[in-house]
């Protein structure tokens, strides 16, 4: 199985969008991995599978009907793990924090996926994965997203957002915005889809992923992103991988757009 991920071309799509990625039939060879938490807004769509679901895990198959199969990712706080049976045609975009609202009306997180079904998106994905050469796909899903783009205003949100990349604790990011914590958690949960800590705990892990390119060790890693010490960091892993980070580098390429452990 063959796949390819691409960062937006259109300098405003790059602000909002973070990648997509296109899964290829290039043989019949089965795939697993694991997939770890994020706070992006992630849209699926598989062309002629059957797809069985729980809770950290998804299994993937081709299907003989015909069909388009599409799957919504924003709470992603566990690991997953993935299993396709065979290679399939597949198109997944994923969306920066608060950036899916800009291409859609939907006023909550809740309201996301209806909000994407009743578009027009699928039958883009059709002629998308109908075309073979990457660059027209590239250029029908970048023209699709401008043409859906409206600026929207969410400047408490971004706020918000900002806020969670600095030092400050919940109860000072509220009172720095001059609202309640109940308040912004309620934000954070309209806008974001999950709790102000448990977004924050996974941006931060997702900000190591980053720095371990550059820190020399993990005791200066933890520091490097505000975790209070390594105990911290190891916790903080566990919860949101099942593996400490030494064996979590050691067999996961951080270099990589999608960071998956492949079993």
């Amino acid at each position: 199985m063959k796949v390819t991920f691409y960062q937006p071309v259109h300098p405003r799509l790059k602000e909002y969008i973070e990648g997509y990625y296109f899964v290829e039939k290039d043989d019949d060879q089965p795939v697993r991995y694991c997939t770890f938490p994020d706070n992006y807004f992630i849209i699926s769509a598989c062309k002629d599978v059957s797809i069985i679901q729980d809770k950290g895990w998804v299994e993937i198959s081709r299907s003989p009907s015909k069909n388009m199969m599409m799957d919504f990712v924003f709470r992603c706080s566990v690991p997953t793990e993935i299993f396709y049976h065979q290679s399939v045609d597949e198109v997944t975009v994923y969306f920066k924090p608060l950036g899916i609202y800009h291409f859609f009306n939907a006023e909550t997180s809740n309201d996301l996926p209806q909000e994407i079904l009743r578009s027009d998106y699928k039958d883009i994905i059709n002629a998308t994965l109908k075309e073979s050469d990457r660059q027209i796909q590239i250029e029908i899903l970048e023209n699709y997203w401008l043409s859906k783009f409206r600026q929207r205003d969410l400047r408490l949100a971004y706020l918000i957002l900002d806020d969670f990349e600095t030092e400050l604790s919940i109860e000072e990011i509220a009172a720095k915005n001059k609202i309640t914590r109940q308040y912004l958690n309620k934000v954070s949960q309209r806008y974001l889809a999950k709790p102000a800590s448990e977004f924050r705990k996974i941006q931060r892990f997702r900000k190591v992923l980053v720095s371990n390119k550059k820190s020399i060790n993990l005791t200066a890693l933890s520091y490097e992103n505000l975790f209070y010490d390594q105990s911290h960091l190891n916790k903080n892993f566990k919860e949101l991988t099942k593996i400490s980070p030494g064996k979590f580098f050691d067999h996961v390429d951080t270099e990589q757009n999608n960071i998956w452990l492949f079993i």
